[in-house]
């Protein structure tokens, strides 16, 4: 006898099996497009037709982004944490294009969707027949490279562990049951991301670190790094206590790093203590980051008042207006403070003595570049008695 019952879905203890699950569901509605295609020039928006309109609408308008949803957010993520060798660049390859797919099928929906919603009304009757088949195409081809490729990928390389996590994700995002909760505490371990978009070696590099930070500094700019110029900068109060805060660095030569700030502000009198501070620039987009170790000295009175006079009216009076790290009543005081400043000095604010630049002159630069599997490059440059620099890589 014929099985007239539906497949039963798997549970979420098989978030892959589910995933395939759905591949099937997608399949079906795209099977119900194509004969709403057939239909309507013969039938137009009949009952029958409505119904197809509005169960591809139902589906895709819902069960469809979820299913986006579990890929970006928990399949691929857990396999770049765990894919090495061939299935990492394996993932290289097929990611980007896995991405690109739910960005012009999304696209490609939202054009068919007011077509299929007059439909579903029983007001329209045309549905663009081109849309419809790269919209079954693109997901046809999607879903046969994650079966072939993917799908295998993660039964292999998920432990127990991951595979309940993502089950329990997936879960959630569909408000079924209640997943157990992961405290965030007891999640930071699992965030991992595997680095390979380049390698750096001793023949690669400059001679003169300050030369090797400027290409690097203008390859940043020219990929779009969210704010190149962000650095972290570490001082130690005088009991020995460490402290760190971004600030920006605003020209860099032989000479050294220069940022600006309050004097008296919490990190200029640690400085003003003890000398010695580092630097350190993440630009995640390329996977880099260098850190920079020296003694601090304070630029000259003439290019503080250089760089204090470019900056906006608005940046100079609050520079003024703002004792930097000192405790203060309210907001309200604040800006308070600000008006009376603003009053005072008008356009022409003169930069104030407790203001201006520090320079970090370096005397230990080293260059990061992540690799796979946590072997990361790392080449240090270290300054001598004569102003020479050595150089040599470390081990990650």
């Amino acid at each position: 006898m014929q099985n007239l019952l539906p497949e039963a879905a798997p549970g979420f203890d098989q978030p892959i099996a589910v995933l395939k699950h759905c591949h099937g569901r997608i399949r079906k509605q795209l099977a119900t497009l194509d004969k709403l295609l057939a239909h309507l020039p013969a039938h137009g928006a009949d009952q029958q037709a409505q119904q197809a309109a509005t169960s591809i609408l139902n589906y895709f308008d819902k069960a469809a982004h979820l299913h986006h949803e579990d890929e970006e957010r928990d399949l691929i993520p857990t396999l770049r944490a765990v894919a090495t060798g061939e299935d990492a660049a394996t993932l290289d390859a097929l990611v980007p294009s896995i991405l690109q797919d739910h960005q012009e099928m999304d696209a490609l929906w939202n054009a068919l969707r007011p077509e299929l919603q007059l439909i579903a009304e029983g007001s329209g009757r045309s549905l663009s027949a081109d849309n419809a088949r790269r919209f079954a195409e693109r997901y046809t081809g999607h879903m046969e490279r994650e079966e072939t490729m993917i799908a295998p990928m993660a039964l292999r390389l998920f432990s127990p562990e991951q595979m309940e996590r993502m089950g329990q994700s997936m879960q959630a995002r569909r408000g079924i049951g209640e997943a157990a909760p992961v405290a965030v505490g007891a999640r930071v371990a699992d965030l991992r991301k595997d680095y390979g978009q380049a390698s750096l070696s001793e023949e690669d590099v400059d001679e003169d670190p300050v030369d090797q930070f400027a290409a690097w500094f203008e390859e940043a700019l020219k990929a779009e790094v969210n704010e190149p110029n962000a650095m972290t900068l570490s001082t130690v109060a005088p009991d020995g206590r460490p402290s760190s805060r971004i600030v920006l660095i605003k020209h860099f030569d032989e000479r050294g790093f220069v940022w600006y700030t309050n004097y008296d502000s919490q990190k200029g009198k640690q400085l003003s203590a003890n000398p010695f501070a580092a630097l350190l620039f993440f630009w995640s987009e390329l996977e880099r980051q260098v850190r920079i170790e020296g003694k601090v000295e304070l630029t000259s009175a003439e290019e503080s008042d250089k760089y204090f006079h470019s900056r906006p009216l608005q940046s100079r009076l609050s520079a003024i207006a703002s004792h930097q790290s000192a405790p203060i009543a309210s907001r309200a005081a604040l800006e308070q403070n600000y008006e009376a400043v603003a009053g005072q000095y008008g356009e022409e604010p003169p930069r104030p003595q407790h203001w201006g630049g520090f320079r970090l002159v370096p005397e230990r630069i080293e260059f990061w570049q992540g690799r796979r599997s946590r072997f990361h490059d790392r080449i240090v440059y270290e300054r001598q008695a004569d102003g020479s620099w050595t150089r040599q890589r470390l081990q990650p």
